[in-house]
């Protein structure tokens, strides 16, 4: 009932980004292994503005197969996809995006070139996330947007993530997550604010109804709808302001080294 994933891929440690490879044929499956991935891009589109110029960029960071891109295709971007899975980057080009292999922690992208940049489900997977923060806050331009999604460092995080997500229909592949990696809220907060982008935070959660009428398949996708906390998986978006003009700036905001995140 509800998944028709058979796949048993082999068991790799927590946040092993072979499992990318591995489940390669999940991606565009409504009810494979990613199935939520794709449920939470669409919630992740609401917050993408339109266009406001023909040579305008988006880039897409931990793009994946680029379950993104049916969502933004019509809003007018160039949309490019950064990941370091090949085999997941080979089926987002056939959607439409430009892909590059790149480190989420080092982007290949020249400061201040990007009109909008998303981090969907990525930050929760990276040993340093203030350097991926740091990275995304580079190569918007002022007056960009930013629009992320993860999973907050929190009992509720881990319990939604991993002791309960592994285990129901299209909640998260069996070792996909590093519980130890999940993000600490009030630092990401802290680090954009440096950076120039005040952040609003929402939480996620599947639409109860929608849930059960794709279980019983007379439903092919599920939205997400605002939870009333965001201790589990929850949004963060904002529009990064001009700093150039403030002469009190003294380049600090952007220096991932000046505030290392608090780890387990």
């Amino acid at each position: 009932m509800g998944v028709e994933s058979t796949v048993r891929p082999p068991t790799r440690p927590r946040n092993d980004t072979l499992q990318y490879v591995d489940l390669r044929d999940e991606w565009w499956k409504p009810r494979g292994a990613f199935a939520m991935l794709h449920w939470i891009a669409a919630a992740r589109a609401q917050h993408v503005p339109r266009a406001r110029h023909p040579d305008s960029v988006l880039v897409d960071i931990g793009c994946g197969a680029g379950v993104l891109a049916p969502h933004v295709s019509e809003l007018g971007h160039r949309h490019i996809g950064i990941d370091v899975i090949e085999t997941s980057l080979s089926q987002a080009r056939q959607r439409g995006v430009s892909p590059v292999v790149g480190d989420a922690t080092a982007l290949p992208l020249s400061s201040e070139s990007a009109d909008v940049v998303v981090a969907g489900e990525v930050l929760e997977h990276v040993t340093h996330p203030e350097l991926l923060v740091a990275e995304v806050l580079r190569v918007l331009k002022p007056g960009g947007t930013l629009v992320m999604d993860t999973i907050a460092d929190t009992w509720w995080g881990r319990l939604t993530a991993i002791t309960v997500g592994e285990r129901i229909p299209a909640g998260p592949p069996r070792r996909l997550h590093d519980g130890d990696l999940f993000i600490d809220r009030d630092e990401l907060v802290r680090a954009c604010e440096r950076g120039g982008v005040t952040l609003t935070l929402v939480g996620l959660k599947p639409a109860a109804l929608d849930y059960v009428l794709w279980l019983l398949r007379r439903r092919d996708d599920v939205r997400m709808v605002r939870s009333r906390t965001t201790a589990g998986l929850f949004q963060a978006y904002g529009r990064k302001v001009d700093h150039r003009a403030d002469d009190s700036s003294d380049g600090a905001a952007h220096d991932p080294e000046a505030s290392r995140w608090p780890r387990h």
